[in-house]
């Protein structure tokens, strides 16, 4: 099975700023592009920091009587609310990704770290695109047919060498649907996981039946 790659899924063009980059610079690049938030990059093209538009919110609180009259205001408030450059405002160090990885090894890398975007870089670190939530989410844009024809090439013939005229598959909307016989019991978990891989399945339900059942000690 072949899984689609983050290359496949990121924009390339990446709308970025230096660290030295005043504030209003940096919020007029959030507003005339609309993004929200922009990478931080060096001389040489390496991210080392994101800024997003909670990190320049802060500013417009820090003049209210509101955020003025909290008992204890958080440090990194303080930090953001006084900050006038990219260096100062930006959340650092950023959390970045490979073209080459799959999706669900971003999303994963998305989940752990709590972050709605990832910087993608090359093997010089040289940030080359970004990929956010919605963007992995487009793998669930399939159309039915392909993923029908990976499953029963894929992962029942090549995968599996089960026969393609002994389990039909359906999909419709993502949900896929198995029906036949296969030799051992053992086998249907075994598939239904495969299945549940391939990129743009929502859910698997499975009607198999099967010959022997090898999951029973003689």
């Amino acid at each position: 099975m072949r899984h689609r790659e983050v290359r496949e899924l990121m924009t390339r063009e990446v709308i970025s700023v230096p660290n030295n980059a005043p504030f209003k610079e940096i919020a007029r690049a959030l507003t005339e592009h609309q993004v929200s938030a922009v990478p931080v990059v060096d001389q040489a093209g390496h991210p080392i920091g994101v800024i997003s538009e909670r990190d320049l919110l802060p500013k417009s609180a820090g003049q209210g009587d509101y955020f003025q009259s909290l008992p204890e205001r958080e440090a990194w408030l303080e930090d953001k609310a006084a900050g006038t450059r990219a260096e100062e405002l930006m959340s650092s160090p950023p959390v970045c990704a490979r073209p080459d990885w799959t999706v669900a090894e971003a999303a994963r890398l998305m989940e752990s770290q709590g972050v709605k975007r990832l910087l993608v870089v090359d093997d010089s670190d040289v940030l080359i695109g970004i990929v956010s939530r919605r963007d992995l989410l487009r793998i669930f844009l399939r159309d039915d047919e392909d993923i029908r024809h990976e499953i029963t090439g894929d992962v029942l013939d090549l995968s599996l060498r089960q026969s393609p005229t002994a389990i039909t598959v359906a999909v419709a909307d993502g949900r896929v649907e198995l029906h036949g016989t296969v030799d051992f019991k053992s086998l249907i978990p075994l598939i239904e996981r495969l299945c549940r891989t391939v990129d743009g399945v929502v859910s698997v339900t499975q009607h198999l039946g099967y010959a022997i059942d090898d999951t029973t000690p003689t």
